[in-house]
C-alpha cells in the first residue's frame, strides 16, 4: 500500500534564465487536502503543470499513486483531473451539454446519470438547461469543477479555485472542497489566500524562492514559529511573567497566561522575511 499518494522530490524547472523551481519536495496523503501557498510568481502553477503532465521538470522526480509523472504519464492522467485558474467551460452550450460532452469524451458508462449526479451535487439543476453565458462567476466555477469530476478522478488539482469569486461564493467553494475530500478525493490546491489555506488544508507547503520553506499542518506551522524566533519568545515569556506579578501585586489572582499562537499570515511573512535576510547575507 502506498503511504504517500503524491511524492515530490527535488523538483527543478527553469524558463531560460528564470529558475522557477530550484529544489521542491513534499508529500501528500490520500484523501487529504493539500495547499501550496505562495506569492504571485512563486511557481505554484508550474508545480501543478508538472504533476498533471502538462510540462516536464528539468530535474527531480514526482509520482502519483506510484506512477512517475514523466515516464508513466498515461497512467497518471487516468487518475487525475485539473481545474485551472480560469473556468474552461463552453459558454455556447448549456451546463448539461458541457457535462455531457466531457462524459462522452471520456467514454463513461451511463453518462446521463453521471451528469444528473453532478448537477445535483453542485446545485446546478435549475440552471442545467440554460446557456453557460448566463451563469454567474460562482456557477461557472462550480460547473468547471463538475466537469473535472466526471471521470471520478482520485486527485483533483485546483489552481487558485476562488480567484475572482465574491465572499459568498468563496465560502461555498470551501464547503465544496471539504465535501470532495470527505468523499475520498485527494485535493491539491494552490492559493494566495492565507485564510483559505488555513481553513481548508490538512497540510500546507509554503513555496518561495523556488523552494519549500516549510511543510506541515496549519497547527504545526504555527507551533514552530516561536522556536524559530527563540529570542523573541524569551522576551515574550519575560513580559508575561512581569504582567502576572503586576496583576498579583494588585490583588488580581492569575494562575497562568496562555501565549497565543501566531496566525498563518505571521508564519508566512516571517518565513519570507527569513528567506530574504538569508539571501542578503549570501
Amino acid at each position: 500500500m502506498i503511504k504517500n499518494f503524491i511524492e515530490v522530490s527535488g523538483l527543478k524547472k527553469s524558463f531560460q534564465t528564470n529558475h522557477v523551481l530550484k529544489d521542491v519536495s513534499f508529500t501528500i496523503c490520500k484523501g487529504s487536502i493539500f495547499a501550496l501557498l505562495g506569492s504571485n510568481g512563486a511557481g505554484k502553477t508550474t508545480v501543478i503543470k508538472i504533476l498533471s503532465t502538462l510540462t516536464k521538470p528539468d530535474g527531480g522526480n514526482a509520482t502519483i499513486s506510484g506512477f512517475d509523472v514523466v515516464h508513466q504519464g498515461d497512467y497518471v492522467r487516468e487518475c487525475i483531473s485539473l481545474t485551472g485558474q480560469f473556468a474552461a467551460v463552453d459558454e455556447v452550450l448549456t451546463g448539461r451539454e458541457n457535462l455531457n460532452l466531457i462524459g462522452q469524451l471520456k467514454r463513461l458508462p451511463d453518462v446521463k446519470s453521471k451528469v444528473d449526479e453532478w448537477l445535483s451535487f453542485f446545485n446546478l439543476e435549475d440552471a442545467a438547461n440554460r446557456k453557460v453565458s448566463t451563469y454567474s462567476g460562482g456557477m461557472r466555477r462550480r460547473l468547471d469543477i463538475a466537469m473535472s469530476l466526471m471521470g471520478s478522478p482520485q486527485v483533483l488539482f485546483l489552481d487558485e479555485p476562488t480567484t475572482g469569486l465574491d465572499p459568498q461564493n468563496r465560502i461555498a467553494m470551501w464547503d465544496l472542497v471539504k465535501s470532495l475530500a470527505a468523499g475520498g478525493t485527494t485535493v491539491f490546491l494552490t492559493t494566495q489566500y492565507l485564510e483559505e489555506a488555513e481553513y481548508l488544508a490538512d497540510s500546507i507547503a509554503i513555496l518561495h524562492g523556488g523552494k519549500i520553506l516549510a511543510e506541515g499542518t496549519p497547527q504545526y506551522l504555527k507551533e514552530i514559529m516561536p522556536q524559530r524566533g527563540a529570542q523573541l519568545n524569551i522576551q515574550s515569556e519575560r513580559k508575561a511573567i512581569e504582567a502576572m506579578k503586576l496583576l498579583n501585586d494588585n490583588g488580581i489572582a492569575v494562575d497562568s497566561i496562555e501565549q497565543n499562537l501566531p496566525s498563518l499570515e505571521e508564519v508566512f511573512l516571517t518565513l519570507i522575511d527569513e528567506k530574504k535576510e538569508g539571501s542578503n547575507h549570501e
